[in-house]
């Protein structure tokens, strides 16, 4: 049966998301929780999707720069590779990986592991962005942190874009998108269409 080592004494797994807009601190958290569980000699994976290069193609990188080794993957079901004895998985970026995602975190945590993954909730559109959704319904801890509104100073929790395009995945800096609160987010989408 395929929970049977579940119930036989393995220790229990968990999955965590941290969610948020733009420059909230998602991936600061993430590695303030990964380098937290480094230091009880737990064992660490991190990963991050293959696309996202923007800062280095090899590590996991806050917009402050603090950053932590991470294995750049194209499919979620590379996550299944970890070594057995892994304690924490560390996923970052987790809007842009595939469907699956889910599914593999689910069994990651059967498997007893801690899983912890880092995402944008909402894309430019304030739509679910990708995986997220499942990830957030299906998680035993969610945190959602939240930036500035650099317009009005109010609790940010939408990644206005300031680029063109329509793209929905366009990497970028403070030069492509700015945290707003709703308000201001839906201002700014009223004069954009005018």
């Amino acid at each position: 049966m395929f929970l049977e080592p579940y119930f036989k004494g393995q220790r229990s797994g968990w999955i965590e998301v941290v969610c948020g807009c733009m420059f909230s601190g998602k991936t600061e958290e993430l590695i303030r929780r990964l380098k937290r569980a480094r230091i009880a000699d737990m064992r660490v994976e991190v990963f991050k999707p293959q696309l996202d290069t923007r800062y280095a193609e090899e590590a996991v990188v806050s917009h402050d720069t603090t950053s932590v080794f991470a294995n750049p993957i194209n499919h979620s079901s590379k996550l299944l590779e970890v070594p057995s004895d892994t304690t924490v998985v560390g996923i970052d970026e987790a809007q842009f990986f595939d469907a699956d995602l889910p599914k593999v975190c689910q069994e990651l945590a059967l498997r007893g592991m801690r899983v912890i993954v880092a995402g944008l909730d909402m894309d430019y559109r304030g739509v679910p962005f990708g995986p997220m959704p499942n990830l957030l319904a299906m998680a035993e801890y969610v945190t959602k942190v939240h930036a500035i509104c650099v317009h009005c100073g109010n609790l940010a929790t939408h990644s206005y874009r300031l680029a063109e395009g329509e793209s929905i995945v366009l990497l970028g800096e403070k030069e492509q998108y700015e945290p707003r609160c709703r308000g201001c987010y839906h201002q700014g989408n009223i004069l954009r269409l005018r």
